[in-house]
Protein backbone atom coordinates (compact mmCIF):
# COMPACT_ATOMS: atom_id res chain seq x y z
CA UNK A 1 0.00 0.00 0.00
CA UNK A 2 1.00 3.12 -0.61
CA UNK A 3 0.31 6.75 1.16
CA UNK A 4 1.26 9.91 0.13
CA UNK A 5 2.20 12.86 2.34
CA UNK A 6 1.97 16.45 1.60
CA UNK A 7 3.48 17.73 -1.64
CA UNK A 8 7.14 18.17 -0.44
CA UNK A 9 6.71 14.78 1.66
CA UNK A 10 7.64 11.17 0.48
CA UNK A 11 5.76 8.14 -0.01
CA UNK A 12 5.29 5.76 2.43
CA UNK A 13 5.09 1.93 1.18
CA UNK A 14 3.37 -0.15 3.33
CA UNK A 15 4.29 -4.05 2.70
CA UNK A 16 2.13 -6.12 5.31
CA UNK A 17 3.31 -9.47 4.88
CA UNK A 18 0.95 -12.34 6.23
CA UNK A 19 0.15 -10.96 9.52
CA UNK A 20 0.67 -7.60 9.11
CA UNK A 21 -2.29 -4.75 10.20
CA UNK A 22 -2.30 -0.88 10.56
CA UNK A 23 -2.96 0.42 13.72
CA UNK A 24 -4.05 4.59 13.76
CA UNK A 25 -4.24 6.11 16.81
CA UNK A 26 -4.93 3.17 18.34
CA UNK A 27 -7.77 1.23 16.40
CA UNK A 28 -6.53 -1.42 14.35
CA UNK A 29 -7.96 -1.34 10.97
CA UNK A 30 -8.89 -4.91 10.75
CA UNK A 31 -11.02 -6.84 13.67
CA UNK A 32 -8.97 -9.87 13.04
CA UNK A 33 -6.85 -11.39 10.36
CA UNK A 34 -7.11 -15.28 9.63
CA UNK A 35 -3.54 -15.90 10.34
CA UNK A 36 -3.07 -13.13 13.62
CA UNK A 37 -3.31 -13.96 16.43
CA UNK A 38 -6.21 -11.76 17.29
CA UNK A 39 -4.77 -9.18 19.62
CA UNK A 40 -2.83 -6.42 20.25
CA UNK A 41 1.22 -6.15 21.43
CA UNK A 42 2.87 -3.41 21.59
CA UNK A 43 6.15 -6.04 21.39
CA UNK A 44 5.04 -6.65 17.84
CA UNK A 45 5.13 -3.01 16.55
CA UNK A 46 7.37 -3.58 13.98
CA UNK A 47 7.55 0.66 12.60
CA UNK A 48 5.94 3.84 14.55
CA UNK A 49 5.21 6.73 12.06
CA UNK A 50 4.32 10.13 14.62
CA UNK A 51 2.63 13.23 13.09
CA UNK A 52 2.55 16.54 13.63
CA UNK A 53 -0.97 17.25 14.85
CA UNK A 54 -0.36 13.60 17.07
CA UNK A 55 -1.80 11.25 15.07
CA UNK A 56 0.20 7.73 15.25
CA UNK A 57 0.42 5.24 12.46
CA UNK A 58 2.22 2.13 13.51
CA UNK A 59 2.45 -1.65 11.88
CA UNK A 60 2.08 -4.30 13.73
CA UNK A 61 2.93 -7.75 13.13
CA UNK A 62 3.71 -11.10 14.90
CA UNK A 63 5.68 -12.35 12.37
CA UNK A 64 8.08 -10.09 11.02
CA UNK A 65 7.41 -10.29 6.98
CA UNK A 66 5.73 -6.45 6.92
CA UNK A 67 7.71 -3.32 6.73
CA UNK A 68 7.31 0.40 6.27
CA UNK A 69 9.74 1.83 3.92
CA UNK A 70 10.00 5.76 2.78
CA UNK A 71 10.37 6.83 -0.48
CA UNK A 72 9.94 3.21 -2.43
CA UNK A 73 11.15 2.70 -5.81
CA UNK A 74 7.56 2.57 -7.34
CA UNK A 75 9.12 1.60 -11.22
CA UNK A 76 10.48 -1.62 -9.77
CA UNK A 77 6.78 -2.94 -10.11
CA UNK A 78 5.35 -4.48 -13.33
CA UNK A 79 1.88 -3.35 -14.05
CA UNK A 80 -1.46 -3.62 -11.52
CA UNK A 81 -2.96 -7.24 -11.74
CA UNK A 82 -6.29 -5.60 -11.10
CA UNK A 83 -5.97 -3.25 -14.31
CA UNK A 84 -3.78 -5.12 -16.38
CA UNK A 85 -4.11 -5.87 -20.23
CA UNK A 86 -3.74 -8.97 -22.11
CA UNK A 87 -0.77 -7.20 -23.32
CA UNK A 88 0.46 -6.48 -19.64
CA UNK A 89 0.27 -10.33 -18.75
CA UNK A 90 1.56 -11.77 -22.25
CA UNK A 91 4.87 -9.75 -21.18
CA UNK A 92 4.66 -11.06 -17.65
CA UNK A 93 4.89 -14.67 -18.68
CA UNK A 94 7.39 -14.06 -21.55
CA UNK A 95 10.76 -15.60 -21.65
CA UNK A 96 13.45 -13.89 -19.31
CA UNK A 97 16.66 -12.38 -20.80
CA UNK A 98 18.19 -14.46 -18.64
CA UNK A 99 19.76 -17.58 -19.40
CA UNK A 100 18.75 -20.63 -17.60
CA UNK A 101 15.42 -22.60 -17.25
CA UNK A 102 12.59 -20.76 -17.54
CA UNK A 103 10.52 -20.08 -14.27
CA UNK A 104 7.49 -22.30 -13.43
CA UNK A 105 3.99 -20.53 -14.24
CA UNK A 106 2.97 -19.28 -10.84
CA UNK A 107 6.26 -17.87 -9.80
CA UNK A 108 6.62 -15.87 -13.06
CA UNK A 109 2.90 -14.72 -11.97
CA UNK A 110 3.70 -14.02 -8.39
CA UNK A 111 7.18 -12.00 -10.04
CA UNK A 112 6.13 -8.24 -8.45
CA UNK A 113 8.46 -6.89 -10.98
CA UNK A 114 6.37 -8.52 -13.59
CA UNK A 115 3.05 -8.14 -12.61
CA UNK A 116 2.01 -6.69 -9.21
CA UNK A 117 -0.40 -7.41 -6.45
CA UNK A 118 -0.67 -11.61 -6.91
CA UNK A 119 0.44 -13.39 -3.75
CA UNK A 120 0.49 -16.87 -2.70
CA UNK A 121 -3.24 -17.48 -2.31
CA UNK A 122 -4.48 -15.40 -5.12
CA UNK A 123 -2.11 -17.41 -7.69
CA UNK A 124 -3.39 -20.75 -6.64
CA UNK A 125 -7.27 -19.33 -7.12
CA UNK A 126 -6.39 -17.68 -10.34
CA UNK A 127 -4.62 -20.87 -11.91
CA UNK A 128 -7.19 -23.01 -10.62
CA UNK A 129 -9.98 -21.21 -11.92
CA UNK A 130 -7.82 -21.08 -15.01
CA UNK A 131 -7.52 -24.24 -15.30
CA UNK A 132 -3.64 -23.95 -15.54
CA UNK A 133 -0.79 -26.07 -13.77
CA UNK A 134 1.27 -23.74 -11.49
CA UNK A 135 4.22 -25.71 -11.88
CA UNK A 136 3.82 -25.58 -16.21
CA UNK A 137 7.14 -24.41 -17.58
CA UNK A 138 5.56 -24.18 -21.38
CA UNK A 139 4.80 -21.58 -22.87
CA UNK A 140 0.53 -20.35 -23.23
CA UNK A 141 -1.16 -20.78 -26.05
CA UNK A 142 -3.34 -17.56 -27.32
CA UNK A 143 -6.60 -19.33 -25.80
CA UNK A 144 -4.96 -20.10 -22.52
CA UNK A 145 -3.42 -16.73 -22.10
CA UNK A 146 -6.57 -15.35 -22.49
CA UNK A 147 -8.23 -17.05 -19.79
CA UNK A 148 -5.56 -16.53 -17.48
CA UNK A 149 -6.04 -12.97 -18.03
CA UNK A 150 -9.78 -12.97 -17.51
CA UNK A 151 -9.18 -15.59 -14.51
CA UNK A 152 -6.90 -13.03 -13.31
CA UNK A 153 -9.18 -10.29 -13.29
CA UNK A 154 -12.03 -11.93 -12.47
CA UNK A 155 -11.01 -13.29 -9.56
CA UNK A 156 -9.20 -9.99 -7.73
CA UNK A 157 -12.74 -8.48 -8.26
CA UNK A 158 -14.59 -11.41 -6.84
CA UNK A 159 -12.26 -11.79 -3.60
CA UNK A 160 -12.34 -8.05 -3.41
CA UNK A 161 -15.61 -7.53 -2.58
CA UNK A 162 -15.83 -10.78 -0.92
CA UNK A 163 -13.12 -9.78 1.70
CA UNK A 164 -9.63 -10.73 0.50
CA UNK A 165 -7.08 -13.32 -0.90
CA UNK A 166 -8.21 -16.34 1.81
CA UNK A 167 -12.28 -16.51 0.47
CA UNK A 168 -11.50 -17.79 -2.55
CA UNK A 169 -13.16 -20.99 -3.43
CA UNK A 170 -10.27 -23.18 -3.19
CA UNK A 171 -9.43 -21.99 0.19
CA UNK A 172 -10.65 -24.41 2.56
CA UNK A 173 -9.51 -27.43 0.25
CA UNK A 174 -6.00 -25.95 0.32
CA UNK A 175 -4.61 -28.72 3.10
CA UNK A 176 -3.18 -32.13 2.85
CA UNK A 177 -6.33 -34.76 1.62
CA UNK A 178 -8.06 -31.47 0.40
CA UNK A 179 -9.91 -31.84 -2.75
CA UNK A 180 -10.85 -29.56 -5.94
CA UNK A 181 -14.00 -27.82 -5.24
CA UNK A 182 -14.80 -28.44 -8.75
CA UNK A 183 -14.39 -32.14 -9.26
CA UNK A 184 -13.59 -33.63 -6.28
CA UNK A 185 -10.62 -34.96 -7.61
CA UNK A 186 -7.88 -35.21 -4.23
CA UNK A 187 -5.43 -31.69 -4.86
CA UNK A 188 -1.50 -32.04 -5.29
CA UNK A 189 0.33 -30.11 -3.31
CA UNK A 190 4.36 -28.67 -3.16
CA UNK A 191 6.61 -25.90 -3.44
CA UNK A 192 6.29 -24.28 -6.58
CA UNK A 193 8.14 -20.94 -6.77
CA UNK A 194 9.37 -21.25 -3.30
CA UNK A 195 5.86 -21.27 -2.02
CA UNK A 196 3.30 -23.93 -0.92
CA UNK A 197 0.68 -24.49 -3.99
CA UNK A 198 -2.03 -26.30 -4.10
CA UNK A 199 -4.02 -27.80 -7.84
CA UNK A 200 -5.95 -30.41 -9.27
CA UNK A 201 -4.69 -32.40 -11.67
CA UNK A 202 -7.78 -33.60 -13.44
CA UNK A 203 -8.59 -30.23 -14.62
CA UNK A 204 -5.12 -28.54 -14.08
CA UNK A 205 -2.52 -28.66 -17.19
Amino acid sequence: MLLDTDEDGPTVGVRFGMTGGLVVDGQQALDRLRYGPGVFDEKWVRSRVDFIDGGVLQLHDPRRFGSIELGPDEHRLGPDALTATLSDVRTALGTAARTGPVAPLKARLMDQERLAGVGNLLADEILWRAGLDPARRTPLNDVELRTLHKALRSTLRLLDRRGGSHMGDLMEERQPGGHCPRDGTELLHAQVGGRTTYWCPQHQH
